[in-house]
């Protein structure tokens, strides 16, 4: 898509990422394989197990809000919302429109939201910038026009942090605090692809045009190993408990150890656009979700025994189009009578380029459904209808947090969110200058 250069305004009345190199920057570091990673965070006094989710929250939300970019440069918001539905003896799930309006001067390709109740929405463009909006206000906040290159993916490791990908090359990680940029990872030869922070936060993975596949180490800001793909990634995703992760070109997912190992091949029968891993609602174990070419999000068993290779057990349907993206959330159901009623789900949010949202619910997964069977069909248990917008990428919002924020409470919520930013920010090096790394073979 050509270059749009009437997005930067002459006068900047927004806030700008910037870096400031010292000369200890600028040495060359060559990565090497680090395989023994113990992911342990630098945070003085506060020792905490290395494998946690930083993410965990024990409070669920009762309802959801649904984002989501297109080509067309439209940015749609949804409010997304969850009953009892007696008649049927089960939940009704309603989507209605909250904003539907141009956001960028391009094509709209990546979109993040804040997570745990966080107030934060960003959305990335071929326009080169990332825009910042606060959920609660419904307003924008400023662009950071850090990057010189299309954004190609966002992500909020935590409510504080936000990280970004290019075209140019290289990951920013900002605070939201004050949107200042605390680390610059440049290594890549080219295009980045796709990054993934595992759940601990400690580290994160990265895929380029280059071929490469990058690890890098977030509380040092530097690179602690790279390897060759021999290919092109283009989608890298860590599993629910960061012990392993996968890597997607063209139709093919490639399985991986911790420590860089490829343990199996999968090979799909459609060009793969987007996947993610998710855990069963019912019974125990993990599921890796893939969207591709041909209309479905196909459902794969991750088998307890890692040397068994995962296989397609179920498929939700209903698009008319390819898969674009895909995006989970676990909610919280409303009490019921019902003897044995289920206390949360986890819904399953696509967009598709026939420009529908659709939302599924996990819980129609049967606990006892595995490799062998008949792939089961899933059908959406509600959809919002954009009218053939072609949607681009997606994300989830803590629909219950964000309203628990405007409370009577809200100047301690507030109290709250400035110590959880404190804490997280001894971990994430705040009280370091900015540092800007790169890496070369």
């Amino acid at each position: 898509m050509p270059k749009v250069t009437s997005s930067k305004p002459t006068e900047r009345s927004v806030k700008r990422a910037r870096i400031v190199s010292s000369p200890k920057d600028k040495k060359t570091v060559k990565p090497t394989p680090q395989p023994d990673l113990h992911l342990v965070s630098s945070r003085k006094g506060k020792e905490k197990a290395s494998t946690k989710p930083a993410s965990e929250d024990t409070t669920l939300p009762a309802s959801f809000k649904i984002i989501t970019g297109s080509y067309e440069k439209l940015l749609y918001g949804l409010d997304g919302s969850v009953s009892l539905d007696e008649a049927n003896d089960g939940y009704k799930f309603e989507l209605q429109p909250i904003f539907i309006f141009p956001a960028h001067v391009s094509c709209i390709k990546a979109v993040a939201a804040s997570p745990n109740g966080g107030k934060w929405l960003a959305t990335g463009s071929a326009d080169e910038v990332i825009k910042v909006w606060d959920l609660r206000r419904k307003k924008e906040i400023g662009g950071l026009m850090h990057h010189e290159g299309s954004i190609t993916q966002l992500q909020f490791p935590s409510r504080s942090h936000l990280l970004s990908a290019s075209e140019d090359g290289s990951l920013c990680l900002f605070r939201a605090r004050d949107w200042v940029v605390l680390r610059s990872l440049k290594g890549h030869k080219g295009r980045v692809n796709s990054t993934a922070v595992h759940p601990s936060n400690k580290v994160a993975l990265s895929v380029g045009k280059d071929n490469t596949l990058r690890m890098w180490d977030l509380m040092r800001g530097k690179g602690s190993a790279s390897t060759k793909l021999g290919k092109e990634g283009e989608v890298v995703r860590w599993s629910t408990t960061g012990s392993s992760f996968v890597v997607q070109s063209q139709n093919t997912i490639d399985v991986f150890t911790i420590d860089m190992v490829l343990r199996h091949t999968i090979t799909h029968p459609s060009r793969i656009h987007t996947l993610r891993f998710s855990k069963r609602v019912n019974g125990a174990g993990e599921l890796l979700l893939v969207g591709a070419e041909d209309k479905k999000l196909s459902i794969y068993d991750i088998p307890d025994d890692p040397d068994k290779i995962p296989t397609v057990i179920a498929e939700m349907t209903g698009h008319s189009n390819r898969v674009k993206a895909v995006e989970i959330l676990s909610l919280a159901l409303p009490p019921s009578t019902k003897a044995n009623a289920r206390l949360s789900t986890i819904i399953v949010c696509t967009v598709s380029s026939d420009g529908k949202i659709h939302i599924y619910d996990l819980a129609s997964l049967p606990a006892d459904l595995k490799a062998g069977s008949e792939a089961l069909q899933i059908s959406p248990v509600t959809e919002y209808d954009t009218k053939g917008t072609r949607l681009t990428c997606v994300t989830i919002a803590d629909g219950g947090a964000l309203e628990q924020a405007t409370s009577v409470n809200g100047k301690r919520k507030r109290e709250d969110e400035d110590s959880e930013q404190e804490d997280e920010d001894e971990g994430w090096g705040a009280h370091e200058p900015e540092a800007e790394h790169e890496d070369s073979e």
